[in-house]
């Protein structure tokens, strides 16, 4: 039956519409490139000797390489503690009114992010050579503690001073963006309740700002565990100078390097899965409707097409829109 015959039996009701897939040379052709770089470096990592897999897998659990791996996941932790906890108090003393927090805020930032994190690890670890003392005391007057510098501050609390008071500078400006996403009028609204300041900053700004400062957050964590190598400089042996230590005694540079990557790899591997699902957590309040996670998205695959949920203003039983 032609087109003109079904017109003919159902008036009034267009002709199907025959749609056509939109081809993408280009897409396949991308893939393909990468799907033979892939094999290339598969290959390459196989057949090339010189890496010596057998020597990854031998100090893959050394002890040397697990205690580094302790210490490195100590200083990640302990790092994000000071600069989370520092740099929300950095970010509200940024946001205040009183010209002299504000301005001092502004003045740690600028310093702590404008020198290399390196170059302050090294001034924390040589401390000792512009106070040989510290002390607490009456400003200009006695002093009723004093101790070495080099015993306040060792080796561990030089590299965890360093780190923390580094990223506190980095924090302060993402808690302060974060809070800035707020609508005012949610302040406002709370002031009018007869909420004080800081209950409307503890109760209602933070856990709106969440959504927008967790994302970074779960960067900057992912970045200060791999920033902790640069604690080697100073001698302190965490998971690349464990390392370093081994292939200076051994020579087999290479096999140990590949050893400190493959932890480095799965470390922040566990860390992306934590972030994703906090930041999933934490978008409940701005998504009606949850994306699907990736092992959900997995199980769709042998279920078959999942049939797409129903709007939150459709009303059961009148989807089709005509009145029961």
């Amino acid at each position: 039956m032609n087109s003109l015959d079904q017109g003919a039996v159902n008036p009034g009701r267009p002709e199907a519409i025959k749609a056509v897939p939109v081809r993408h040379p280009g897409r396949w052709a991308g893939a393909v490139v990468v799907a033979v770089l892939a094999a290339m470096l598969l290959h390459a990592l196989i057949t090339n000797a010189q890496f010596h897999w057998d020597v990854v897998g031998k100090y893959l659990f050394d002890s040397s390489i697990l205690h580094g791996l302790g210490v490195t996941l100590e200083l990640t932790a302990l790092s994000m503690l000071i600069g989370v906890a520092g740099g929300t108090l950095l970010a509200i003393m940024r946001l205040s009114t009183n010209p002299v927090l504000s301005g001092t805020a502004w003045f740690y930032i600028w310093v702590f992010r404008g020198t290399p994190i390196l170059v302050q690890l090294l001034f924390w670890n040589f401390l000792g050579a512009l106070w040989t003392k510290l002390s607490i005391g009456i400003p200009f007057g006695p002093s009723f503690w004093s101790e070495p510098t080099n015993q306040v501050i060792p080796l561990f609390m030089a590299a965890l001073l360093g780190l923390g008071l580094n990223e506190a500078a980095y924090m302060a400006e993402i808690v302060r963006g974060g809070i800035q996403s707020v609508s005012p009028g949610q302040t406002e609204a709370a002031h009018a309740l007869g909420m004080s300041q800081s209950s409307t900053m503890r109760r209602i700004v933070l856990p709106q700002a969440m959504r927008v400062i967790i994302p970074p957050t779960g960067n900057e964590t992912i970045s200060m565990l791999k920033t902790t190598s640069l604690v080697s400089a100073i001698s302190l042996e965490e998971l690349l100078r464990a390392g370093q230590n081994i292939y200076s005694r051994t020579f087999e540079t290479i096999p140990l390097l590949v050893t400190v990557s493959i932890w480095y790899l799965l470390l922040t591997s566990i860390l992306t899965v934590v972030q994703y699902y906090i930041e999933r957590h934490y978008a409940r309040g701005a998504n009606r409707i949850l994306p699907p996670t990736p092992l959900q998205r997995l199980a769709g695959l042998f279920r078959g097409r999942p049939k797409p949920a129903a709007g939150p203003d459709v009303v059961p039983g009148l989807e089709g829109g005509g009145h029961q």
